[in-house]
């Protein structure tokens, strides 16, 4: 006996369904824990200094809603603090990095609270320039290294790098 020609369309059509549910399906769970697009930015306030003068650099991270990163300072050994480290060229003198007051947070992997941060995140450090120092736009780099986690899932660290220009007179 023959299968129908019905029947073998029948099959293709259920087959193809039950494909297109189940990619779905995965597809949507897949994205449900994507890594959020955190942006860094940096400026320096004024963009132009004197020699002999300091400028303040700040380094915002913005933090899409529902994610957060933590801490430079976190409560439990394992998780990875945010770290903003500077390089600038020789004979300039950076200051230290200060960092935002840390949410405490409940969250579902973690018996204890967590520090983190959520949102606008803004680091400071300052530029000192020194009266010797030559004239002219100065390359500053600022790299921040972060993990970023939603209330489930933590991501692999990531190290973002701005570059900030000083101009020197």
């Amino acid at each position: 006996m023959q299968p129908s020609r019905f029947n073998h369309s029948a099959k293709r059509f259920l087959l193809l369904a039950v494909f297109t549910l189940f990619s779905g399906g995965f597809y949507s769970a897949a994205t449900a824990n994507a890594q959020p697009n955190i942006s860094i930015k940096g400026n320096f306030t004024p963009a132009k200094v004197g020699r002999g003068r300091t400028a303040q650099a700040t380094v915002v991270m913005e933090i899409p809603r529902g994610f957060h990163v933590h801490s430079n300072k976190p409560l439990e050994r394992f998780l990875i603090a945010t770290q903003l480290q500077v390089e600038a060229p020789n004979g300039l003198r950076v200051g230290p990095v200060t960092y935002p007051r840390a949410l405490l947070r409940n969250l579902k992997f973690s018996r204890n609270r967590v520090a983190v941060y959520e949102g606008r995140v803004t680091m400071r450090f300052s530029v000192m320039v020194p009266r010797n120092f030559a004239t002219g736009t100065a390359e500053i780099k600022a790299k921040v290294r972060y993990q970023s986690c939603d209330d489930e899932v933590c991501f692999p660290p990531q190290t973002k790098e701005e570059k900030l220009w000083l101009k020197i007179e």
